[in-house]
């Protein structure tokens, strides 16, 4: 199925981010963000970004970007990380890789508003990965 098929078709958003999540709940760089994260609530916001980062109707209600990743230390490594596992999980649901070079071209703006920390050498952290998310 292509990725497009995925704008209007709500239970195939829903299970690419259900995939998402699940593959960043089970690493365990990743998995710390989301401790004590009301998940269902955070997947209901995801599928609503995704829609709109996939080109359909942008009904997103939650806060910017800034505010909502404003109490996280997250790193470079740490959104190159989640940025992987998107592209890794849009394959699986049947992006081609010049769609999903695209849609991840749309998110790289918002790295100056989820990025809250300096990676390796810095005295704020974002992830414990000791590879900073290249290992």
């Amino acid at each position: 199925m292509s990725i497009d098929h995925m704008i209007g078709d709500d239970d195939l958003v829903a299970q690419a981010v259900e995939k998402f999540y699940a593959k960043l709940r089970s690493d365990p760089f990743t998995a710390e963000f989301f401790e004590s994260i009301d998940v269902a609530k955070l997947e209901t916001h995801q599928r609503m970004f995704l829609t709109a980062a996939l080109g359909g109707p942008d009904a997103y209600e939650g806060r910017d970007m800034r505010a909502a990743h404003a109490h996280l230390q997250i790193t470079d490594a740490d959104l190159d990380r989640f940025l992987d596992y998107l592209a890794e999980t849009l394959t699986e649901v049947g992006a081609t890789p010049a769609r999903i070079a695209e849609i991840l071209e749309t998110l790289a703006p918002l790295r100056l508003e989820i990025v809250r920390a300096q990676s390796e050498g810095s005295d704020e952290w974002g992830s414990s990965d000791p590879t900073g998310g290249r290992g």
